[in-house]
């Protein structure tokens, strides 16, 4: 997984806003938010599909009929 740098927030002009040294200064104090971060991301979003699964789900799937009141 790539990891940034902590100085990641510093911009090639050189200029950090109060807010940039802010976030900056409490990624580097707290770790651990980034951690959570990636582990949220790998929750969501990183997760082996079982492509033979998902394709049983597709065929025993029933359509449902559109404008089922009339």
């Amino acid at each position: 997984m790539f990891n940034k740098p902590h100085n990641y927030l510093d911009t090639r002009s050189g200029y950090n806003s109060e807010f940039e040294q802010f976030i900056g200064k409490f990624l580097q104090e707290h770790p651990e938010v980034v951690r959570n971060q990636h582990k949220g991301w790998n929750i969501f979003w990183d997760h082996k599909v079982d492509f033979d699964e998902l394709e049983k789900m597709r065929e025993d799937n029933v359509p449902v009929k559109g404008y089922d009141y009339f």
